[in-house]
């Protein structure tokens, strides 16, 4: 399938379907409604995982494991145990866990128990700070999960497939080559400070990184553990290398990451769904975006 057979697959889709997708340095090679707001559903615990990685907070240090959190509006909420994707977390309820134990869980199971925690010692500015780091033009992340006052309230988070695709570009762009030689480019930004920016642009020179290298490394390398692959990653050869978050509820179906092929340099790729599709079948359509970029890696 070529991009203009993508093209006419999506039109058939019932509902919004985003796609931003390109090389990490340069502009994107598809997008499609890039700007279009969505639910962001758990790719926000991307966003949290880079303010964590930010901020001074010692990543080793024990921290209780609870289940109550201030509202973004009033009042506290908690969880339902039975609604998060991780019981491993829960299983440390009212006992302690490292921050980077529970910033992993975050990504990798995406669980919700352990984003709310990450976000009560990140705070939610920190949060909006990453956002607007990597240039986010609409992404907004002002609640933790389950937050029903605040969302009854009309208080949500949202993300965009071209914002998503500028974060983990982000991420990805500022680490440094590992051990396995997933290299990524530096920024692109000796076009100057007046050059049209990209969606899948990194922070530009004297703005600063996202973070330092070893923080945008070790992000990298979470988001490479991530063990929820029915989507994006299923669209891809067998043990291709994929630095993603999904995010999934009902109608809903996001993912974005970088892909590392090992004949192409690294492309971002991000893909929000808010749809009519049965989730099964939303997997299955990120899956075929996935699949159309990979076969167009080296165009």
């Amino acid at each position: 399938m070529d991009w203009g057979a993508l093209d006419n697959d999506l039109d058939a889709v019932p509902g919004t379907v985003s796609v931003c997708t390109g090389p990490l340095a340069g502009p994107p090679t598809y997008t499609r409604l890039p700007d279009a707001t969505h639910y962001a559903a758990s790719t926000m615990k991307a966003a949290v995982l880079a303010a964590l990685y930010r901020s001074d907070v010692n990543l080793d240090a024990d921290v209780p494991v609870h289940n109550v959190f201030p509202s973004a509006l009033s009042g506290s909420y908690g969880c339902t145990r039975e609604y998060d994707s991780d019981p491993a977390v829960w299983e440390r309820l009212g006992g302690t866990a490292p921050l980077r134990w529970l910033a992993t869980r975050m990504i990798v199971r995406s669980s919700n128990l352990a984003t709310n925690i990450v976000l009560g010692h990140t705070g939610l500015p920190a949060v909006a700070k990453v956002w607007d780091q990597v240039g986010a033009r609409h992404s907004v992340t002002v609640r933790g999960i389950e937050d029903a006052v605040a969302r009854k309230a009309g208080i949500e988070n949202l993300v965009t497939a071209a914002d998503l695709a500028a974060l983990v570009t982000a991420i990805a762009a500022g680490a440094p080559p590992n051990a396995a030689g997933h290299s990524t480019p530096t920024s692109t930004a000796s076009a100057g400070p007046d050059a049209p920016r990209h969606a899948t642009d990194p922070p530009r020179s004297g703005e600063g990184g996202l973070a330092s290298p070893e923080a945008c490394r070790a992000m990298l390398d979470v988001l490479l553990a991530q063990e929820r692959r029915e989507d994006l990653a299923a669209g891809l050869p067998p043990d291709t290398p994929i630095a993603h978050k999904n995010g999934w509820v009902p109608g809903v179906r996001h993912s974005a990451g970088v892909v590392f092929p090992d004949d192409a340099p690294p492309y971002a790729i991000a893909v929000c769904t808010t749809t009519d599709l049965p989730d099964e079948e939303a997997c299955a359509l990120l899956a075929r975006v996935s699949a159309t970029a990979w076969a167009a890696r080296r165009a």
